[in-house]
């Protein structure tokens, strides 16, 4: 059984404590926060409530710490608490750049302790579903995806309002959409062309757009929005013999799958608008089939187990830093390609 403390006890970290309840191989036995409300949050939950910092980082019973605070400070947390001879998880984004994330990497290899940073979005079912589509090819070979996150509720809490604590959004639910892609194709990128929104006047992104081509011929359009009244699907697919569509979290969708039926009629044209056309007509009822959505793919293991068997165990991490580290040069290129207004080319990762 891994002990283990949060530091951070804001939402997300007593989400973490929620969730780590069911885990068999992870226990919480406290917590740590500068804001003392939070604090007695967390004893009335059973938690006992360290004074500071280094309270934490001195209990020996503490085997690793889960840190849970505002972006801008995760680099030195993680590098105190490493160096202190305990083993790290880090909520998302790591850090505010890949040089940041790179000095946490070398303190853990000096330190000889674990590293990880929370992904939980590669356990969502919607994701899980794609992989599968991916992986066993219902509609063919894909060669263009669609992935989106939007609400009209604008950019929530304090602290993501601001640039120097980290907030905005891609660095926010950006992580997780671009994490999920890159685990979808893992060839180098050609290019990458970004557009960031700043409709609600904040010093941050309130939502974005990027397009991203990878060598392998993959195209993939990922955006988030939070000025949405009316959302798109959470995900669109496009395949070589048929496209799938993901609607929401609720897994509704479909794919809609070509027969390969030979001496089907040609569409009958339509009227569209003020003229006629052929190419936008729906297809013959037995060209295509309609199918339902294929089961997601299951991972073997929680993120916490995961961890306590990395720890552990030696097990090989679901979530892997070099994975983690593509993900934010691949975040730093978007800036890039935003600021500068221009395609970024072969940056390479």
């Amino acid at each position: 059984m891994l002990k283990m403390a949060i530091i951070g006890y804001g939402g997300m970290g007593a989400y973490h404590v929620k969730l780590m309840t069911a885990s068999e191989r992870v226990r919480v036995k406290g917590a740590f926060d500068i804001d003392p409300a939070r604090l007695q949050v967390a004893e009335t939950q059973g938690l006992f409530p360290y004074s500071s910092l280094e309270d934490v980082l001195n209990d020996s019973d503490i085997t690793a710490v889960l840190i849970a605070t505002p972006n801008d400070v995760h680099k030195a947390l993680a590098i105190r608490a490493l160096e202190a001879g305990k083993h790290v998880i880090c909520e998302k984004p790591v850090a505010l750049s890949s040089a940041e994330f790179d000095a946490i990497l070398q303190a853990a290899e000096k330190a000889q302790r674990i590293f990880m940073v929370h992904q939980n979005r590669r356990w969502d079912e919607d994701f899980l579903i794609v992989r599968r589509i991916r992986e066993e090819k219902p509609i063919g070979d894909i060669f263009h995806i669609e992935s989106r996150v939007q609400g009209a509720n604008g950019i929530p809490g304090d602290w993501r309002h601001t640039l120097a604590q980290g907030g905005g959004m891609v660095l926010d639910w950006g992580v997780h959409l671009l994490d999920q892609l890159l685990l979808l194709d893992d060839s180098a990128i050609s290019q990458i062309y970004t557009s960031l929104s700043y409709v609600l006047g904040d010093e941050v992104d309130d939502g974005f757009t990027v397009y991203i081509q990878f060598h392998s011929g993959l195209t993939a359009h990922i955006e988030v929005g939070t000025t949405n009244f009316i959302t798109l699907p959470r995900w669109y697919i496009k395949g070589t013999a048929g496209t799938a569509l993901v609607a929401d979290w609720d897994l509704s969708g479909k794919m809609v799958v070509a027969t390969g039926q030979k001496d089907v009629p040609a569409p009958t044209p339509i009227q569209a608008g003020a003229g006629l056309t052929k190419t936008m007509a729906p297809p013959d009822e037995n060209a295509v089939l309609v199918k339902a959505l294929p089961a997601p793919l299951s991972n073997a293991s929680s993120f916490y187990n995961n961890f306590a068997d990395v720890v552990l165990d030696g097990a090989e991490p679901i979530v892997k830093n070099r994975e983690v580290m593509r993900v934010l040069k691949l975040m730093e290129a978007m800036f890039t390609a935003f600021r500068e207004q221009r395609i970024v080319e072969n940056p390479g990762f």
